[in-house]
C-alpha cells in the first residue's frame, strides 16, 4: 500500500511539474529567483462580506492579493524587490523574510507598482511612521501614478517624510538592477481611473518574467497593435490575469462587460499554441470566486490539462 501510495504521489508530482517546468523545490538553488507570494484578486479569499466562503473555516484555502519578489542572492548581500504593495503586504513581508532573510530593516531595494486599483497599492500606507516607519523605500511607478501618490493622502505624507522615494519608469525603458537583470515597464489597456496601468518584463540571468496581473481583454490589446502570443512567446514565464474563470461565475450579475479576459477565453484563444508555449502560462489574480482557487475543481484540472500553469503561493522560478 505504501508502494501505491508512494507511485501515486510520484505521479502526481510528475504531472504537476510538466505542466510548471520552470518551477523549483527551493529558493536556495537559485542566484536569481521570483517568488509568488500572493495569487488573488485585490481583496484576497476569503473576501469582506462573505461569510459564506468555506476559506473562512479552512485557513488552508485562503489566499493573499497578488504579488511577486525578486531575489538576487548574488554578491554581499540578498537583494529583494517587491511585485504590488498589496493589503497583505506585512503577511508577504513576513514570508518573504523567511524565504531570503536579510539583515536590514524592511529589507526592499524596490517596490514595482502596476497601478491605483487598491490590491495593488494600498500596502504602502504599511511604510508610514504608524508601522514599519521605512525610510527612502523606492517605489516604482508610472507617471501618472506618480502625480497620483504625490497629490493625494496619505501617499504624499509617506513621501513628505521619505518613507518611500518615487522612481518614475517610462513604458519600455528598462529600470537596470544589476548587469543582468532589469524590469521593463509597460502599459496595458485598464481601468484609469487614478493612474495608468501597467505590466512588467522582468528580465533574468536565464529567464524572462512577464507579469500581467490586470488587462481588459486580449482583443483590446490586438487593437493597440499588440500580441499576447507575441509577448508569451519572447519569455520563459508568463503571469496572466485570470481574474474570473468564466461568465455566469457571479450569480445575477451580467459579466459580459466586466474588464477581464476571462480564463475560459484565454484557453480557447491560446488553443493552438505549442505545448511549449502553453506551459509558460502562470495564471494569476484569481476573484474569490473563480474555482481555480479550489484543489479539486472541475476547471482547475482542465486548464492543468489543457497545458497551462497555475500560480500557486510559495511558488519559486529561477531566472
Amino acid at each position: 500500500m505504501k508502494l501505491k501510495a508512494g507511485l501515486i504521489a510520484l505521479a502526481a508530482f510528475l504531472a504537476a511539474c510538466s505542466n510548471d517546468p520552470k518551477s523549483v523545490a527551493d529558493n536556495k538553488t537559485c542566484p536569481v529567483s521570483l517568488l509568488v507570494l500572493g495569487v488573488a484578486q485585490d481583496a484576497g479569499k476569503p473576501q469582506i462580506a462573505n461569510p459564506d466562503d468555506p476559506a473562512w473555516a479552512d485557513p488552508s484555502l485562503r489566499r493573499l492579493a497578488t504579488s511577486l519578489a525578486l531575489i538576487d542572492r548574488r554578491g554581499e548581500r540578498t537583494k529583494r524587490w517587491l511585485f504590488e504593495a498589496t493589503p497583505d503586504i506585512k503577511e508577504q513581508l513576513q514570508r518573504l523574510d523567511e524565504a531570503a532573510p536579510v539583515d536590514r530593516p524592511i529589507g526592499l531595494d524596490g517596490v514595482f507598482v502596476t497601478h491605483a486599483h487598491i490590491g495593488h497599492y494600498l500596502g504602502l500606507a504599511m511604510f508610514g511612521h504608524e508601522a514599519a516607519g521605512a525610510q527612502n523605500v523606492l517605489v516604482f511607478v508610472m507617471p501618472r501614478m506618480a502625480a497620483f501618490l504625490s497629490a493625494n493622502g496619505p501617499w504624499r505624507q509617506l513621501i513628505f517624510y521619505h518613507n518611500i522615494i518615487l522612481a518614475i519608469m517610462a513604458p519600455g525603458g528598462p529600470e537596470t538592477l544589476a548587469q543582468d537583470l532589469s524590469v521593463t515597464a509597460f502599459l496595458v489597456p485598464h481601468r484609469q481611473e487614478f493612474s495608468e496601468v501597467a505590466g512588467f518584463l522582468i528580465k533574468g540571468p536565464e529567464q524572462t518574467a512577464l507579469f500581467i496581473p490586470d488587462i481588459d481583454s486580449w482583443e483590446e490589446w490586438d487593437d493597440a497593435g499588440v500580441r499576447i502570443e507575441d509577448q508569451i512567446a519572447a519569455v520563459d514565464i508568463a503571469f496572466l490575469d485570470a481574474t474570473f474563470f468564466a461568465d455566469g461565475e457571479i450569480p445575477g450579475r451580467d459579466m459580459s462587460d466586466f474588464p477581464h479576459p476571462f480564463v475560459s477565453h484565454s484557453m480557447a484563444r491560446f488553443a493552438d499554441l505549442a505545448p511549449a508555449e502553453k506551459a509558460k502560462v502562470r495564471f494569476i489574480h484569481m476573484n474569490h470566486t473563480n474555482p481555480l482557487h479550489s484543489p479539486d475543481a472541475p476547471e482547475r484540472k482542465q486548464v492543468l490539462q489543457a497545458g497551462f500553469g497555475i500560480a500557486a503561493e510559495g511558488d519559486v522560478l529561477c531566472l
